[in-house]
């Protein structure tokens, strides 16, 4: 196997007409792993050294990529990230093909070890449970004599759609079924008018998109701070429209009386329908339910257009079991060279 490191930006060109085609074969295609994503992130926050390293079979066919940087930390030196890590990405992985998966962990593996002079630790956050890489490469790891450690990070509850909606309602629990349909009579019977749209071709993205952050900081304190880093609304900006002409975004609102009551911003992406972030008018229309009334309205929708699953991303928040959701896992990976 033939491996190379990248130091420059340039190469998200030069990967350009190979990037997407690999994620596309490998068990990490997710919008997370495309070049269009990581390229957005790294324009965006730059937080250290870029490390992408590349793999290549003797056909000089790519068959790996791992979208590294280094970054200088106090408390332990030179980590190796992968790009993306870790709050605006909810699932980040190696992207490798998976005929030859073996060989390119391996080459990786070995590149690392050659490489510990160039850094302190590995540090892969958000590595799904679903992942090779999260089965392979610790074992990979502690056989190359690197220190590993593994621990669950955090869960992403999922929903498995059903083909019908009143199957999935069916499927909740009786009570939270009862809710469900009680708040979608009150607000289909207000005496205000409860609508709701996606935004498509017809509407402003610019100022539909400055709509969804005004709600999205009046939800939470918490959204509001982070909305409040110049770092984090550049990259919003950035990978919105980018999303939208690829057809991989949904941002939806619902409005009361002609007036923004809730919004979501979700990806659509090789069947899934992923819930990346939410803005709520808390001090009006609280009686409408209109955050659970929005939400429910996503995912009929996504019933009736195939998607297979409903992706509420990380996060425990008790609203997403309400809705049926179950957990899967992601897992952060730690390695460091035992050095004699």
């Amino acid at each position: 196997m033939i491996v190379q490191a990248y130091h420059d930006e340039h190469v998200f060109a030069k990967l350009q007409d190979e990037w997407n085609l690999l994620v596309h074969k490998s068990q990490s295609n997710r919008i997370f792993s495309t070049l269009e994503w990581n390229q957005t992130w790294w324009a965006a926050y730059h937080p250290g050294s870029l490390w992408i390293i590349t793999v290549r079979n003797q056909q000089r066919q790519l068959t790996g990529i791992a979208p590294c940087f280094i970054e200088t930390t106090a408390d332990r030196g030179r980590v190796v990230r992968l790009i993306g890590c870790v709050d605006v990405t909810d699932y980040v992985d190696l992207i490798v093909d998976p005929l030859h998966l073996e060989e390119t962990l391996t080459a990786l593996t070995d590149f690392w070890k050659q490489s510990q002079a160039e850094f302190d630790w590995l540090d892969f956050c958000n590595l799904p449970e679903s992942s090779p890489v999260y089965a392979q490469l610790p074992i990979l790891l502690q056989t190359n004599a690197f220190e590993v450690t593994v621990k669950q990070q955090e869960v992403c509850p999922m929903i498995e759609l059903p083909t019908e909606w009143e199957t999935y309602v069916e499927s909740l629990d009786k009570k939270e079924r009862h809710e469900l349909r009680r708040k979608l009579r009150r607000a289909e019977g207000a005496d205000e008018q409860v609508d709701w749209y996606i935004v498509d071709q017809t509407r402003d993205l610019a100022a539909e998109s400055e709509r969804f952050l005004a709600l999205m900081a009046a939800s939470q304190e918490q959204k509001q701070i982070f909305l409040q880093n110049p770092q984090n609304r550049d990259f919003f900006n950035r990978i919105v429209p980018i999303l939208h002409e690829r057809g991989w975004l949904q941002m939806s609102f619902l409005t009361v009386d002609g007036l923004p009551a809730a919004t979501y911003l979700n990806f659509l992406y090789e069947g899934h329908v992923q819930v990346y972030n939410s803005g709520l008018n808390v001090s009006q229309y609280s009686h409408l339910s209109s955050g659970i009334v929005l939400l429910a309205y996503n995912i009929r929708w996504a019933i009736e257009h195939n998607y297979r699953v409903f992706d509420f991303l990380r996060g425990n928040e008790n609203y997403k079991y309400r809705m049926g959701a179950k957990d899967t896992r992601v897992f952060n990976l730690e390695a460091r060279a035992v050095r004699a």
